[in-house]
């Protein structure tokens, strides 16, 4: 009897010590495999094409043209052809009204390439291009210098016109800047929203193909020219034809279609071997990066403090080669361009290129280190340089024209095939052509001649 009291005493404890710890939650649970999910997924409204709903009404009150492309200037500004009653001086510089591209010249952004080739290739391809105002006037933009438009654009096969500002907002090659009074403000602003949801170009959240992510200021020639002195000591990255490679320097040059003008700069690489070598060879178009600084010894500036890993070919701060087998522009010039010629340019006042002036240049200060050719040149003296250094037989050319005019033409040292110099004797008193390099030397602008065989005696 004791024995099955103490059964029962024993059991009853082992019991309520069960109930005990169920009651917890300290018994642990069966395993369980882990469920699989699949993020949720956001349906997009359905694609409306608002280019399509814009529709150009020729019998409404606002002023309209049909024009012609003058100047590709980025993504949102042209210049149009325009009869001399709508300008004298028959240009139209044409901002794209409710339209903000990424920049593409000067200060360089993402995505303004694409922005600005989208724009090229559309009116390129148009049969017939339709500028129109938001009122019956040409009204000017805030800075007074430009007309703002809507551009449209007829592809060639179609009828009807397809309207060019809302079509970048489509794209999403632009950001909505103007309101929904405007006359397709409305339209524009609903292709923007539309642009964003369907993440776009600009809002794909991808990298730019086209753009250059470095730590570097973006910029163009031009730029770089025109105000060398807001990028002093500064990173920049900028791309180039090279047409001249001598003592460890590049002269590289870009062409501007809006004031059709050269620009240059040289490019000191220093010492160097390997790969780099490849990639600075004359007819290259490369992305150079490097720090702007001012040449003492030459009285000029130019870009220093570039290099290539080639363990590294990412790095972004490498030159990069972009294209091979371009030539130099060796820009015909006659001598009174050369000489008194001037060119009027809008200046960047700072690094955005937000603000900018204008200002007038002289012609050869701004084509400072691009290839230049010039024809008739009188030799009438020749200095030779003869002080005891790698640069004795180097000669400097006093050259005169027909009206009057002197030209200086300085060359390297010139060898013959036998390898001896080329004296003042082979040149004096002959008429020549030159083909160089816009250089500063002493004070005066002159062309630089590398190889003998850049003078032509006539």
């Amino acid at each position: 009897m004791k024995n099955v009291k103490r059964f029962l005493s024993l059991f009853l404890l082992l019991c309520l010590t069960v109930s005990y710890f169920s009651g917890c939650n300290l018994l642990p649970e069966a395993p369980t495999e882990p469920q699989a999910t699949e993020p949720p997924t956001v349906e997009l409204p359905a694609w409306i094409d608002f280019v399509e709903q814009a529709k150009l009404d020729m019998n409404s009150s606002t002023a309209k043209l049909e024009v012609t492309v003058k100047l590709f200037i980025d993504g949102d500004t042209t210049h149009f052809n325009v009869p001399e009653s709508i300008s004298a001086d028959r240009t139209l510089k044409a901002r794209y009204i409710a339209v903000n591209t990424p920049e593409s010249t000067g200060q360089i952004e993402e995505w303004g390439k694409k922005a600005s080739n989208f724009t090229r290739e559309k009116l390129s391809n148009a049969e017939s291009i339709i500028i129109e105002s938001n009122t019956d006037q040409w009204e000017r933009d805030s800075s007074g210098g430009r007309h703002m438009a809507w551009v449209w654009y007829k592809p060639k096969g179609e009828t009807e016109y397809r309207n060019l500002n809302l079509e970048l907002v489509q794209n999403g090659l632009s950001l909505a800047s103007g309101s929904t009074t405007d006359l397709y403000g409305n339209l524009t602003q609903r292709a923007y929203t539309q642009a964003k949801q369907y993440k776009l170009n600009a809002f794909c959240g991808e990298p730019d193909p086209d753009f250059y992510y470095g730590g570097q200021i973006q910029t163009d020639l031009k730029t770089l020219r025109t105000n060398t002195k807001l990028f002093e000591n500064k990173d920049v990255a900028f791309t180039g034809i090279i047409v001249r490679n001598n003592s460890q320097t590049v002269y590289v040059e870009q062409y501007d279609e809006e004031t059709d003008m050269y620009y240059g700069m040289n490019v000191y690489y220093g010492y160097t071997s390997g790969e780099i070598d490849n990639i600075l060879k004359v007819g290259n178009e490369v992305r150079f990066v490097g720090n702007v600084q001012y040449w003492e010894g030459g009285g000029t500036w130019q870009v220093t403090d570039v290099h290539y890993s080639a363990f590294d070919p990412d790095d972004p701060e490498n030159l990069k080669l972009l294209g091979t087998g371009h030539t130099a522009s060796n820009r015909l010039t006659d001598p009174d361009t050369f000489l008194n010629g001037t060119v009027t340019v809008d200046v960047p006042k700072n690094i955005e290129g937000t603000e900018t002036e204008e200002k007038t240049f002289k012609y050869a200060e701004l084509a400072l280190s691009t290839s230049i050719r010039m024809e008739d040149l009188y030799v009438k003296s020749i200095y030779t340089t003869n002080n005891g250094g790698d640069n004795d037989g180097a000669m400097t050319f006093t050259c005169t024209t027909a009206d009057g005019k002197t030209v200086d033409v300085r060359t390297t040292v010139l060898r013959k095939a036998d390898k001896t110099l080329y004296t003042k004797d082979d040149f004096i008193n002959k008429t020549i052509s030159v083909t160089g390099i816009v250089d500063y030397f002493s004070g005066d602008y002159q062309i630089k001649v590398f190889s003998a065989k850049n003078i032509e005696i006539q």
